[in-house]
């Protein structure tokens, strides 16, 4: 009878097969035709009102123009907002969601995608991991060398702040 000499390994979901594996991608939505019904595509409806109404403010249509301010979207919010980094990685959490980068890699949740954070220092040294829980099971952990061991206990404070007013544990 032959066995084998190593673990049995199943084959992994590469995201260049299914991008659907990566978190915080999401499908290309395709806007409907004019005069096309977005119910029967199956598209989103993008704006409340239809085409040939007028809009309700009296506003004209370049409105965009008259306000740039609406159209940045990167201004930030208000609120609290933690960020860590090293010469490696970083940790962004804000109203927006939670952003871990290292190296070139970089991942982004949304508060509606995650089902926990965690976080834990180092029993020595100056450590700090965060690890982002979603709900179908997996975890991505990020390790932040701190400058020293109190930049540890400030970073802690911050981020318990952060998901003290952003995460919503019932969800």
């Amino acid at each position: 009878m032959e066995q084998s000499n190593g673990p049995i390994q199943q084959p992994l979901h590469a995201a260049s097969a299914d991008p659907a594996f990566i978190p915080g991608i999401t499908g290309a939505t395709i806007a409907p035709a004019p005069g096309e019904d977005p119910a029967e595509t199956g598209a989103p409806e993008v704006s409340g009102a239809p085409e040939n109404e007028a809009p309700e403010t009296g506003a004209p249509e370049d409105a965009a123009e008259e306000a740039p301010e609406a159209a940045d979207a990167s201004a930030p919010a208000d609120g609290p907002v933690f960020e860590a980094a090293d010469r490696r990685g970083r940790i962004v959490a804000d109203a927006e969601g939670v952003r871990l980068s290292f190296d070139e890699e970089a991942c982004e949740f949304r508060w509606d995608e995650i089902a926990a954070v965690e976080s834990e220092k180092g029993r020595f040294g100056k450590r700090f991991t965060v690890t982002v829980h979603t709900p179908d099971r997996r975890w991505y952990p990020i390790e932040i060398i701190a400058p020293d061991r109190g930049g540890i206990a400030v970073w802690e404070t911050e981020l318990d702040a952060v998901l003290d007013a952003y995460f919503d544990e019932a969800s």
